[in-house]
């Protein structure tokens, strides 16, 4: 292709060595190296038609396939009169070829354009090289606040699947929106009040273990909850007990909240162990109980609003004209509802953060709840009400242990554990090179599971599969780790130091270089792209692409044996897509593993 483009460039006698790189509003070279060549594109592409240069650059995208070069123009997109590939044609025609684009050709309606992937990897590198585990971020959010709301789990309860898609998906948008530069503040509201837990009271006096509570309260609690559960089904007296100790809590009884307290502060500090087995970690743990003073502010303003009616002793807001039913927010004895505190929390919490935007990261079960709950702030007259998004997911099915019990989150980190443990001892020349095989185990099965996840489109609901999910080849949570822990081999078997300074002309005319630069390249779009959707599995594949583009240049670009000068250039290449890839990989809670 390198051959092809340089004999265009000879016959049409028009390649020039000095192009200036226009400013283009959406455009960022100064974090986006390969924006520098879009830019020069656009430029000289809105003197050979009749378009705005920024309809120009945004139409720039990334060929189907890299045989057809690195950047694509599809003319239909401009939505001009004439036939499309006659335009593509005449583009190609009139291109005149300089220092970034080596040869431009015509596929019926597109151009496809090749660049200049030596100049490319010129100030790629020495981006990445200064910014590290930075690179690939913006500052398009201009530290604004956001919150992101996930997890949520409810005490005494176990943290099931819905809970853990939440907890990726909700810690996947923190990340990105920290990425493009707003500031986040990650917020685990939990469920920690409603009859329930007068129930679980009750249930404690009964059946509670002091030793049992301090060794694991998440699992307690649910034994207790599952028995005094089985209690009230044969006894109503047993919920109208419940009932009462519960009131005892809203009316601020401090025996009945001291039990309370002990039971929330336990099973939080559990929480945070499994929260950082998973690489996760919350700036607030907030709660259903923390909202009392906003709740009962709220509920003065709906009456003040005049948005309450009375029903059967409860308190409704009537949403049946929006096509969103009847919203109970107090009941006849006077207990609050999870909607209810909803209002109080959002209430207190813009009066706090001021947030530019929050995020409630929940299944799409509750779908109907946060409509209502967006409608009643909205209707209270809040300005910020526009400012709230639900970013709902679907369901995951047959996540239950292989033995078909039933499933706590880490009985299925131990069994990943174990399974993958399982999978590295085949190996027993690997294995005794590893250090922690334990530890590495667990990281890897973490990445399995996530990756599992974090592959499925948000909205859809998929199967756990245990199977595919351990598997070293296809797109995998192991085969990204391999991939990375393959890349640090690679510096630490040549012993050799990144020299920024190295000639990268040493790469060559090869395209398997040129496809990875340019893989590398388009690192930073994909960022700012991702936060239009908020969906994952688009890092994923970008990872995966990545992955698949190293593989296939070290078949022929190896670095060991290679001339010193080339074996510098390839190693700072290859160091660039290690960064990359370990940058990506952060972005979907993955710790990048250097050794497996």
């Amino acid at each position: 292709m390198a051959a092809e483009a340089a004999a265009a460039a000879a016959e049409k006698a028009k390649l020039s060595s000095v192009v200036e790189v226009p400013q283009i509003e959406g455009s960022d070279p100064e974090t986006d190296p390969l924006d520098a060549f879009k830019n020069v594109l656009a430029a000289q592409l809105s003197t050979l038609i009749d378009v705005d240069i920024k309809i120009l650059y945004e139409a720039l995208e990334a060929p189907r396939a890299s045989e057809n070069g690195h950047i694509a123009l599809s003319v239909p997109r401009l939505r001009l009169k004439d036939n499309p590939s006659a335009i593509a044609a005449d583009i190609v025609e009139k291109f005149q070829l300089n220092d970034y684009v080596q040869l431009a050709k015509a596929d019926g309606p597109f151009v496809n354009f090749f660049l200049n992937h030596i100049k490319l990897a010129q100030s790629l590198f020495k981006k990445i090289y200064s910014t590290k585990e930075r690179w690939g971020g913006n500052n398009l959010g201009q530290q604004k606040k956001v919150i992101v709301e996930f997890s949520s789990p409810n005490i005494a309860k176990p943290f099931h699947a819905g809970h853990l898609r939440s907890t990726i998906i909700g810690s996947f948008v923190r990340n990105i929106l920290q990425a493009n530069g707003y500031d986040t503040l990650s917020m685990n509201y939990l469920g920690d009040w409603g009859k329930q837990y007068g129930l679980l009271a009750v249930g404690f006096e009964c059946y509670g273990s002091e030793e049992k509570l301090v060794e694991d309260p998440i699992k307690h609690l649910f034994d207790v909850y599952v028995k005094i559960n089985q209690d009230a089904k044969e006894n109503e007296a047993v919920h109208d007990k419940a009932r009462a100790y519960f009131k005892k809590m809203e009316d601020g009884d401090e025996a009945a909240l001291k039990i309370w307290t002990r039971f929330r502060d336990l099973s939080i500090v559990k929480y945070k162990d499994i929260y950082a087995r998973l690489n996760i970690a919350f700036d607030v743990y907030s709660g259903e109980s923390q909202v009392t003073d906003g709740m009962n502010r709220a509920l003065k303003m709906l009456h003040e609003k005049k948005l309450l009616t009375e029903s059967d002793g409860a308190l409704i807001v009537d949403l049946t004209k929006y096509k969103l039913g009847i919203c109970v927010v107090q009941k006849k004895d006077g207990t609050t509802l999870y909607i209810t505190r909803d209002i109080g929390a959002a209430l207190e919490r813009y009066e706090k953060y001021g947030f530019e935007h929050m995020y409630y990261i929940v299944a799409s079960q509750q779908d109907l709840h946060l409509k209502q709950l967006f409608k009643i702030l909205e209707l209270m007259g809040f300005d910020w009400a526009k400012k709230v998004t639900h970013l709902n997911f679907g369901m995951v099915g047959g996540m239950s242990t292989r033995k078909g019990t039933v499933v706590f989150l880490e009985d299925i980190l131990e069994e990943t554990r174990n399974a993958m443990h399982d999978v590295m001892k085949k190996n027993e020349h690997k294995y005794a090179q590893i250090e922690e095989p334990l530890e590495v185990a667990d990281n890897i099965g973490i990445s399995a599971i996530m990756i599992q996840d974090a592959s499925a489109r948000r909205i859809k609901n998929y199967d756990f599969d245990w199977k595919r999910m351990f598997s070293f080849e296809g797109d995998t949570g192991p085969y990204l780790q391999y991939a990375h822990a393959r890349l640090c081999s690679i510096e630490r078997r040549t012993e050799m130091e990144v020299n920024p300074n190295v000639d990268l002309c040493q790469l060559g005319d090869s395209r398997a270089a040129a496809d990875l630069i340019t893989m590398i390249a388009r690192y930073p779009q994909i960022v700012r792209e991702t936060m239009r959707t908020f969906e994952p599995v688009n890092i994923v594949g970008y990872a995966m692409k990545l992955s698949h583009h190293v593989s296939q240049a070290l078949e022929s670009m190896y670095v060991m044996g290679a001339e010193k000068d080339i074996a510098e250039a390839r190693l700072f290449m290859y160091w660039s897509a290690r960064i990359t890839l370990g940058n990506a990989m952060r972005l979907l809670n993955l710790k990048p593993q250097e050794r497996m």
